[in-house]
């Protein structure tokens, strides 16, 4: 990294927005994507597969893209199945009483967390409310039935499934702040979560955000829970409120170490987080070793460390007016905002190149070998080479709004 600080250095970005990359004709229309691609829209998830398309209806994928957990109402009961991302398999589920939508999925896909309709999602607001009911099941079985006190929120499994990460959401009936906690399964008992030394945060001293949560990504070996989030004026984190020091952070990525449950922010520089928060996206890398953050809205780029949760270096970065995606491949990374994709290679000099998506993108992926690069069009799904930004193909997926992931 230290090679890329000191070539962006003597290139400055200027060199940067002068390279660009072009796209070659489309191809013939292919039949099929060449890899597995989840994608959601007006009628919930489908799946992209080699052999044809499916739609899985309303659902969640687990953290590793490879079973889906739908819901469908039957009467006033909840049929929840499993299905094979891969193979399209279904395994009938449980009948869960009461309406109810998968929310969270335990990393290793064995349990899923289920919550009232309209119940709220991590990056939303919650409508008011004094308790909170939640489901945990598996593929054959009601778990655990919890009515928790508050507004809460599920975001995240513990490793071995005992626990939930949730938000907390504070008033409970008129919520403008949350706070991260965890709730044991068996019991619907909630605790503070651990400092990054693996101590019990001190009474009051548990962080209470404000902002917006942006997005978030899995560690590859997902045990580690990175989220972005934005808009934080004067946050204090829990180090601080130890200390008694202010805070002054408009972002952060919330670092939640799913094995060993304890929590840590690595704070961004400004101006991240004082622009729009659709403006920022959060990658990491294959590897794991390091993850990247971008602000098309101030045009900065920042490189982070995941083993000592430091930031190696901010640089200039694309530019750009909407929303931003991101995602990462052992050879570069990539920024898409508008119809433009940018690229910066990892191995190579440091200079953004860019090509055009043909339409405004509304999700970003690589291929697992890195090779190929999907985006989410407007009724779209389209491929690129991912070295010279060349359409290789596209399928007509009507009403598609993401791109949950490639496999």
């Amino acid at each position: 990294m230290t090679t890329r600080r000191d070539v962006l250095t003597l290139l400055g970005v200027g060199a940067a927005a002068a390279l660009t990359g072009c796209r070659a004709d489309t191809p013939a229309v292919p039949t099929a994507a060449p890899d597995l691609v989840l994608v959601r829209g007006d009628s919930g998830l489908t799946v992209l597969r080699p052999s044809g398309m499916e739609q899985l209806g309303a659902g969640l994928a687990t953290p590793d893209g490879s079973t889906v957990y739908a819901a469908a109402p039957a009467g006033v009961h909840t049929e929840l199945t499993a299905i094979e991302t891969r193979t399209g398999r279904r395994t009938a589920g449980p009948r869960l009483a009461g309406a109810w939508v998968p929310r969270v999925a335990s990393a290793d896909g064995r349990l899923v967390a289920l919550a009232a309709p309209g119940a709220g999602e991590v990056t939303h607001v919650p409508s008011g409310r004094a308790r909170t009911p939640l489901v945990v099941a598996d593929t054959a079985r009601e778990v655990a039935r919890l009515e928790l006190a508050g507004n809460i929120v599920p975001d995240a499994f513990t490793a071995g499934g005992e626990g939930l990460f949730v938000l907390d959401w504070l008033p409970a009936t008129a919520p403008d702040r949350y706070r991260v906690r965890q709730v044991e399964v068996a019991t619907g008992r909630s605790s503070a979560l651990l400092t990054r030394v693996k101590t019990a945060v001190p009474p009051g001293a548990e962080e209470e955000m404000s902002g917006e949560g942006r997005m978030a990504v899995y560690a590859p070996n997902r045990q580690v829970l990175y989220t972005l989030y934005t808009h934080q004026p004067d946050h204090r984190h829990t180090r601080d409120l130890i200390a008694g020091r202010p805070g002054n952070v408009h972002a952060f990525v919330h670092t939640l170490h799913l094995a060993e449950q304890w929590a840590y922010c690595v704070d961004l520089p400004a101006p991240f987080g004082e622009g729009p928060g659709a403006g920022h996206a959060l990658a990491i890398n294959p590897e794991g070793s390091e993850f990247y953050v971008v602000d098309v809205t101030s045009g900065r780029f920042a490189v982070v460390d995941t083993r000592e949760l430091a930031i190696r270096e901010t640089v200039d970065g694309p530019k750009g007016t909407g929303t931003a995606y991101a995602a990462a491949t052992f050879r570069q990374v990539l920024v898409a905002v508008g119809s433009s994709v940018h690229v910066l290679p990892r191995d190579a000099a440091p200079v953004w190149r860019s090509w055009d998506a043909g339409a405004p993108v509304r999700g970003l992926a690589a291929s697992p070998d890195g090779k190929r690069v999907y985006a989410a069009l407007p009724d779209t799904v389209a491929w690129f080479d991912a070295e010279t930004g060349q359409r290789l193909g596209a399928l007509a997926v009507p009403g598609v709004s993401a791109l949950d992931r490639v496999l």
